[in-house]
């Protein structure tokens, strides 16, 4: 048997495969709110057969956003209009999850294809509320940040905690904290852009508290039952900076503190570094972190081909592979490679037709039961609130 195939079972979820599409940004919502070009994207990769199809990061408040583009679920409308689209996973056997996200420094910028780049002006949806560890410039052309206060960063910490309770009301099986490439919770980690002089700043004790305050507030709010996984930058890859060492040490933490999988990527929070991308160039990362740390880990980039990925699993390198750029070349990737590694899996009905000989009907996963209330309907999430310093910061039309 392929060990890409196995199942992997995480708390009460268990993955058919170990194959995950990566979060991966598309820009394309207007007030943040999922459409139909989530659906199609995300719902072709779940047919593909992909254990886990997440999200791209998805904004904890308006300007949590990269761009006035960016997915959001900081309101209960936004919950609701990715609800669809979790449903839609699920009758195709896979498991929803969802990246929560800061975007800190580099939050009012242009999307990527935008013939202009840097910070987007007011006049254009952009927002001037960016906040930042340290009052320090992405680089020249982005928005010049404000430091954040120690108020408001109990408030980031509520917020993901609120967008935890909405993504479980909308029906998602795991939660992946984003605090890799350069946003803001990475912001806090790095030397290169955390500069404080008071308990988030400093020492790694510090550098790292955001990081434990927001895990604790999201697996208060997220069910036992459930993974909550974490996505770092393992690498700064510049000396001076965050790196694999302190990566295993935060492991070793946010372990403690209920994370299931540590998802590891490297890189983002200063421009210009030089970084040796190559086929499975991250895998080291993961490899290092689940043999020290003694957690499950993810690697993510470069990754193409089934034998590959196969590789990664087969030698405990890690427990997933997350596939970013491959799966918008083929979102069936995951058929692909079973069937060169001789596996066999299961296909949408529509499509056993095409399907190898012997293959099996695909099933459904069972839905994550919404959260009850005494009466045993569901509760709404209009009951989820936001601490008041931290709503309505953003345009009203910067979506």
């Amino acid at each position: 048997m392929a060990h890409l195939f196995e199942a992997l079972k995480i708390r009460d979820v268990t993955l058919r495969n170990r194959i995950a599409v990566s979060p991966m940004c598309q820009y394309s919502c207007e007030d943040g709110l999922a459409n139909d070009w989530h659906f199609v994207h995300l719902g072709s990769r779940a047919v593909g057969g992909a254990a886990i199809v997440f999200c791209e990061a998805t904004a904890v408040l308006p300007e949590a956003r990269i761009s006035p583009q960016d997915l959001g679920i900081w309101s209960d409308q936004h919950a609701e209009a990715l609800a669809r689209l979790v449903k839609f996973v699920h009758e195709q056997g896979s498991l929803a999850g969802i990246q929560l996200a800061h975007a800190g420094r580099k939050a009012s910028t242009y999307r990527t294809w935008s013939p202009k780049q840097g910070a987007i002006p007011l006049s254009e949806g952009g927002w001037s509320n960016v906040l930042a560890p340290s009052a320090i410039k992405f680089q020249e052309n982005y928005p010049q940040p404000r430091e954040i206060t120690r108020e408001e960063i109990g408030g980031v910490a509520q917020s993901f905690a609120a967008a935890a309770r909405r993504a479980l009301h909308a029906g998602f099986d795991i939660i992946e904290v984003h605090a890799a490439h350069g946003y803001l919770i990475h912001e806090f980690l790095s030397p290169f852009s955390n500069q404080r002089k008071d308990e988030y700043g400093g020492s790694f004790e510090n550098r790292t508290r955001i990081v434990r305050e927001v895990v604790e507030a999201v697996r208060e709010a997220w069910p036992e039952t459930q993974p909550l996984f974490m996505r770092i930058s393992a690498t700064d890859w510049k000396e001076g900076g965050w790196d694999v060492e302190q990566s295993v040490a935060l492991a070793r933490e946010v372990k403690k503190l209920g994370v299931d999988l540590v998802d590891c990527s490297s890189g983002g929070v200063i421009p210009g570094v030089a970084i040796p991308v190559g086929p499975g160039y991250q895998t080291k990362f993961a490899a290092k972190i689940r043999r020290e740390a003694e957690i499950r880990t993810g690697t993510v980039g470069m990754i193409t081909e089934p034998v590959q990925a196969d590789h990664v699993i087969r030698t405990g390198q890690a427990d997933i592979v997350l596939l970013a750029r491959e799966m918008l070349r083929d979102p069936y990737w995951p058929l692909r490679a079973a069937r060169e590694l001789g596996h066999t899996v299961s296909w949408p009905a529509q499509y056993l037709r095409a399907a190898p000989e012997n293959s099996l009907m695909r099933e459904p996963v069972k839905p994550i039961a919404a959260q009850t209330g005494t009466d045993g309907k569901s509760a709404p999430i209009s009951d989820i609130t936001v601490p008041a310093h931290t709503a309505g910061t953003a345009r009203k039309n910067d979506g």
